[in-house]
């Protein structure tokens, strides 16, 4: 007689089992906000726009965008689903096995683009130190016109390599280990103070040699015109967005909805409106474009930067954790370790072959697909006592299904009709409206 496999992802968690609380949920998402990549797209504001305007829309972006996060957070865990589970709930059991799988797609580049930008970092470091030849190292499978091509490992440099492998150790460790211990032992208690010091020293930094500018002339200083101000906010919630389709999966551990919508929401906005503000500091204020480059010319900045990589790896872990909980839901007879397992070291090799900074544009096209995926989320499943309920009652649901492939296209279609408003803001607004209003 065969034995039934429980699929954990798509049943509830009991409430014996929740152990987040309020500062949980903000010391995770807080560590989950703070970013290399947060910082430089923060340096995107400037010169487009001048810095007054770009304050306001990091200000009003984060509060925006981690309002989303957090009330996405709350649904997972007043119903005590996964990610996966919410997508069972809002666009039917078979259907829904689609974005369940371009989000483990999406997870795989992202954590294998976290890992290649942690291996850069640390190259970085190790050649400022003079450990290693001060000779650029050449981004793997790098080619003229061949943004895809394939390279053998041995390619990269060995202080590339070896850096890879160690990072891809790291995190097949983390990803045996309990997600719960390590966001209430570790990051709560360790990780995100150091992170918090090493973020108020290049604040102090980079905010010295601003002064130095001038404050008055720089807080004046007009923009380009190349960006609006809603194209700004547009580009300020991105980072957020990007975290919409795995923050249930967090969430779900939480003793109540309120307290996973307030640590969420707090702890996130805190995150990406100082990363944001620290971009822009950097672009106004330091002698070179390149990021790693103007941080390690800061005072302090290698130690700083350094912990910054250390909590990248917080990242990469929260990719591979999700899209474990994601393949769970798809083939349950593997655990949520052994499918964390297999996607850390299959990161690994993809970031010792592929050269994922050519595949950037493609991530971030994949992941468009998302923000409408979550406005019918949250306006199918927003305030709904009964959500659980709602996992295998249907095979597809049509009228969700249409709602998010009209989102997509009116993503992609808004650049083509104006560039004032962005595109993530009123494919939310309009995907949200349309769910809400055809909920049953």
């Amino acid at each position: 007689m065969s034995s039934v496999v429980r699929n954990s992802a798509l049943a509830p968690i009991p409430a014996t089992e929740r152990s987040f609380g309020v500062r949980d949920h903000a010391s995770l998402w807080l560590s989950l906000g703070v970013g290399l990549l947060v910082i430089q797209v923060g340096s995107f504001l400037v010169p487009a726009m001048g810095t007054r305007e770009a304050f306001a829309a990091i200000v009003f972006g984060s509060i925006l965008g981690a309002g989303l996060l957090a009330f996405t957070a709350k649904i997972g865990c007043d119903s005590g689903l996964s990610s996966a589970g919410l997508m069972h709930a809002t666009y039917g059991s078979a259907f829904a096995r689609l974005p369940i799988v371009l989000n483990i797609v999406q997870l795989i580049g992202w954590t294998t683009f976290e890992l290649v930008v942690m291996r850069d970092g640390l190259v970085a470091i190790l050649r400022d130190l003079g450990w290693i030849a001060a000779a650029p190292a050449p981004a793997a499978g790098a080619a003229p016109g061949h943004a895809l091509q394939i390279a053998a490992p041995w390619s990269l440099p060995p202080a590339a390599i070896v850096a890879t492998l160690a990072f891809g150790a790291l995190l097949l460790l983390l990803a045996n280990g309990s997600m719960v211990t390590l966001v209430r032992r570790f990051v709560s208690r360790f990780g995100l103070p150091l992170v918090l010091v090493s973020l108020a020293w290049l604040t102090w930094q980079f905010a010295g040699l601003a002064a130095m500018k001038g404050w008055d002339e720089l807080w004046a200083r007009p923009g380009s015109g190349g960006m609006s101000l809603l194209g700004a906010v547009d580009l300020v919630i991105a980072m957020p967005i990007s975290w919409l389709p795995l923050v249930a999966d967090f969430s779900r551990h939480g003793r109540d909805g309120r307290g996973a919508l307030a640590g969420t929401w707090i702890g996130y906005a805190i995150a990406n409106a100082w990363c944001y503000a620290l971009g822009v500091l950097v672009a106004l204020s330091a002698p070179t474009t390149d990021l790693v480059t103007a941080l390690l010319l800061a005072q302090g900045g290698l130690i700083a930067l350094g912990l910054i990589l250390i909590d990248e790896l917080d990242n990469a872990y929260g990719d591979v954790y999700s899209g474990a909980v994601a393949s769970h839901s798809l083939a349950p007879r593997r655990s949520v370790r052994g499918w964390g397992s297999a996607l850390a070291v299959l990161c690994t090799v993809l970031a010792l072959m592929l050269p994922m900074h050519g595949l950037e544009p493609f991530l971030l096209l994949l992941s468009s697909v998302f923000v409408p995926l979550c406005g019918v989320i949250l306006g199918r499943l927003g305030g709904l006592r009964d959500v659980a309920a709602r996992v295998g009652a249907a095979r597809v649901e049509w009228v969700a299904v249409a709602i998010w492939v009209g989102g997509v296209a009116l993503f992609h279609l808004l650049p083509r009709w104006t560039t004032d408003f962005g595109s993530a803001l009123p494919t939310l607004a309009a995907t949200f409206l349309l769910a809400r209003l055809t909920r049953r």
